[in-house]
């Protein structure tokens, strides 16, 4: 799983990916990825889009 290193200010590949949950608005919950950065070792997370996005336009 790619995502953003906030100290290297780089795209990079996360080592040891593991998914959680977090808090969010309105109490619902978002899933995102949680890993390290292979170069720096920073804890890296990226934020996945929800699973019901194209569900909630109404015509």
């Amino acid at each position: 799983m790619e995502a953003y290193c906030v100290k290297c200010k780089a795209k990079r590949e996360m080592k040891d990916a593991k998914e959680t949950t977090f808090k969010a608005k309105g109490g619902k919950t978002r899933n995102a990825m949680k890993g390290v950065c292979p170069k720096c070792g920073t804890t890296m997370f990226r934020i996945m889009p929800n699973k019901n996005v194209g569900l909630q336009c109404s015509a």
